[in-house]
């Protein structure tokens, strides 16, 4: 991408996702398809493949959903302790090369940050701990609070409202297609595609927006 399209001068307002964007999706995409289905067989006495292949139905139920990242749901739902389990593998949650030095940037030219999530408040507690990039963000806003994911303009609504961003003067930066196209069609200016959200596997291009591979394009 040429990222000089993206006028950072012209822009006072960031908004950035957190699993994906700013954070390695390993960790999420080895816990939820490797971790997750291991303990489920192991409960079931079945094999492997049988558990992730009936989690993986029983996901897609609830993609786009609140449910979709809620642990205390999924916790229910599979009767295994899910915040437990994240917390034992802790340790693979990391930060994409060139985070923290592109928030220090935003920073010291006084842009507003903030740090909207799909992500339930455990996950986002647990992740913030670890990676400790809590304190660039002027606020944290989570799906959860507002009672909508990021997929629908009923967030982005009550996005303005709480965090009093100017569309006109903000860029977005997600991974996920969908939350860019509604962001799009909501009026949010600038928008950007991270499309290596895992470290692990290849990169996912968009055809629709910008992209960075890396935050080091914008600095």
């Amino acid at each position: 991408m040429d990222s000089r399209k993206i006028p950072l001068k012209d822009i006072k307002f960031v908004l950035l996702d957190m699993d994906g964007t700013l954070l390695d999706r390993y960790f999420d995409d080895y816990f939820w398809e490797h971790l997750v289905p291991e303990r489920y067989a192991e409960k079931h006495s079945i094999t492997f493949g049988k558990a992730k292949e009936e989690l993986m139905e029983r996901y897609r139920v609830h993609e786009g959903t609140l449910n979709w990242t809620d642990l205390d749901f999924w916790s229910k739902e599979l009767s295994i302790d899910i915040p437990a389990l994240k917390e034992q593998i802790k340790h693979l949650i990391e930060v994409h090369p060139h985070v923290e030095e592109f928030l220090q940037m935003l920073k010291q030219q006084k842009k507003k940050v903030f740090l909207v999530t799909n992500a339930y408040y455990k996950a986002i507690d647990l992740k913030l701990k670890k990676t400790r990039i809590g304190r660039y963000f002027d606020m944290v806003l989570s799906s959860f609070d507002v009672g909508y994911p990021k997929e629908t303009i009923e967030f982005w609504k009550e996005a303005e409202k709480r965090l009093g961003f100017d569309k006109g003067k903000t860029l977005l930066v997600d991974d996920t297609e969908d939350v860019l196209k509604t962001a799009k069609s909501y009026g949010i200016r600038y928008i950007l595609h991270k499309a290596r959200a895992n470290s692990k596997m290849k990169p996912k291009m968009s055809k629709d927006f910008l992209h960075i591979f890396d935050f080091k394009e914008l600095l």
